[in-house]
C-alpha cells in the first residue's frame, strides 16, 4: 500500500479517550510510514503528538457557534494543501465542518471520509453526522448496536467494530496481594492504611461516575465486619469542590469518612490498580467502552461494575462474575463479597491491546487504498 496522508479532526487535545485514540493512531500511522496530520484547537497533549512525528494544525473546530462554520473553508484548504487521502472525524462538530468542506471539493481531489463513534450521544440529527462516514468505526459492539437501533438507515456493511486498546506493558500483571503497592497507597492518604480490602474507583469528579454507589458499598462491607477502604483518585479536581463536599457529607452520614480517600488524579494508575483488591466501574450512564475494565484486568485485579453499556459488554466477555444488575445495591454488595472471597483467575486481555486497535484502524484506511488512485 502506498503511503497515505490521514487527517484526524477533533475539538482539542486536552485529555480523554477521544484524544488518546487520536494520538495512538497518529503514532501508528507515522511508524507505518504514513503522514499523520491532526486538526484541533490544541491543548496540553499537542507536544506529545508532535513528538511522535505527526503534524498539528491549530483550528478551533470544536466551538459550538455559528461562527465555526467559517472554518469549513479553512478545512478545505487544509485537505487540499496536505493532499489528504483520508479525513477522519472523531467528534460531531468537526464531522459537520468536514462534510461542508468536502462538499466544496472537486470529486477527483476529495479525500475519503471516516468517522468514529466514541460515545452514546443522545440520538438527534446533530449526532447522526457520525454515521455518515464512508466507514464508521464503532468502539464496541454496544456502540454498533446503538447506531443501528437509533439510526436504522445506516448501512451495516460500512460499520467496523474496533474496541479501544491498552498497552499491556503499561499495565503489567502484579502479584496479589501487592504489599509494596498497598504501602505506597497508604503513604498517600491515611484513610488507605487499613488491613482490609481496598476498593478503587478511578474517575472524574462527576455524579455520573457513581461515587455515591461506591460509598454505599463501602458502608455495607464495613457493616459485614471488614476493614474495607475506598480510594477515589480523580474525584478531587478544580471546580468540583461542591460535589466533593457533598460526598464527604454522605461518607460522614454512612460512618465511613475515615475509610475513604478523595484524591486528585494519579499518574501512577497501574500502581493504584495493583494496590487494590477490587476495582469498581459504576458509571450511572452507560459508557461506550470502559477502558478501566481492561486496564484493571490486565494488572490482575477483579472488576465490579454495572451490567450495562460497554462495561457490561466487557465484563460479560472477560469476567462475568463482576457484572451486577444496574443500580441494585444488594446485587452490588453480593457480587463484591463473592469477588473478595473468591477472586477470579487472571484474565487474558490481549484482544483489547493497543496494537490490535491500531492495526485494525490502519486496516480500515487500507480498504480505500489497496490500489493507487
Amino acid at each position: 500500500m502506498r503511503p497515505l496522508t490521514v487527517v484526524q479532526l477533533l475539538p482539542a487535545l486536552e485529555s480523554g479517550g477521544v484524544e488518546r485514540s487520536t494520538l495512538e493512531i497518529a503514532d501508528a500511522l507515522v511508524r507505518a510510514g504514513h503522514r499523520a496530520v491532526v486538526v484541533s484547537a490544541g491543548g496540553r497533549l499537542a507536544p506529545r503528538l508532535l513528538a511522535s512525528g505527526a503534524e498539528h494544525i491549530e483550528l478551533d473546530i470544536g466551538r459550538k457557534s455559528l461562527l465555526s462554520l467559517r472554518h469549513a473553508r479553512a478545512l478545505r484548504r487544509v485537505f487540499a494543501d496536505t493532499g489528504a487521502d483520508i479525513v477522519h472525524a472523531r467528534s460531531r462538530l468537526p464531522a459537520w465542518l468536514t462534510r461542508l468542506a468536502l462538499r466544496g471539493m472537486p470529486a477527483p481531489a476529495r479525500p475519503h471520509f471516516v468517522t468514529t463513534v466514541h460515545g452514546l450521544n443522545s440520538p438527534s440529527r446533530y449526532s447522526a453526522v457520525m454515521t455518515t462516514g464512508e466507514r464508521v468505526i464503532c468502539v464496541s459492539d454496544t456502540v454498533r448496536e446503538y447506531v443501528l437501533r437509533h439510526y436504522p438507515d445506516t448501512d451495516p456493511a460500512k460499520l467496523r467494530t474496533i474496541p479501544r486498546g491498552i498497552d499491556p506493558a503499561a499495565f503489567p500483571r502484579a502479584p496479589m496481594p501487592d504489599r509494596d503497592a498497598r504501602a505506597w497507597a497508604a503513604s498517600l492518604h491515611p484513610a488507605l492504611a487499613g488491613s482490609g480490602p481496598l476498593l478503587l474507583l478511578p474517575g472524574r469528579g462527576t455524579r455520573l461516575k457513581g461515587h455515591a454507589d461506591a460509598l454505599s458499598l463501602l458502608a455495607a462491607l464495613r457493616r459485614d465486619g471488614d476493614d474495607a477502604r475506598l480510594w477515589l483518585p480523580g474525584a478531587r479536581e478544580a471546580g468540583r469542590e461542591a460535589y466533593i463536599a457533598e460526598l464527604e457529607r454522605e461518607a460522614q452520614a454512612l460512618g465511613v469518612a475515615d475509610a475513604v480517600a478523595f484524591t486528585a488524579p494519579t499518574d501512577a494508575i497501574a500502581r493504584a490498580y495493583a494496590a487494590a483488591d477490587l476495582v469498581l466501574q459504576l458509571s450511572r450512564k452507560p459508557e461506550a467502552f470502559g477502558r478501566t475494565v481492561v486496564e484493571a484486568l490486565s494488572v490482575g485485579r477483579a472488576v465490579l461494575g454495572w451490567a450495562h453499556g460497554g462495561v457490561g459488554e466487557l465484563l460479560a466477555q472477560l469476567q462475568p462474575r463482576g457484572a451486577a444488575a444496574p443500580f441494585d445495591p444488594a446485587a452490588l454488595h453480593a457480587a463484591a463479597r463473592e469477588l473478595l472471597t473468591h477472586p477470579p483467575a487472571a484474565t487474558d486481555t490481549i484482544a483489547y491491546s493497543l496494537r490490535a486497535m491500531q492495526e485494525a484502524t490502519l486496516g480500515v484506511y487500507a480498504e480505500f487504498h489497496r490500489r493507487p488512485r
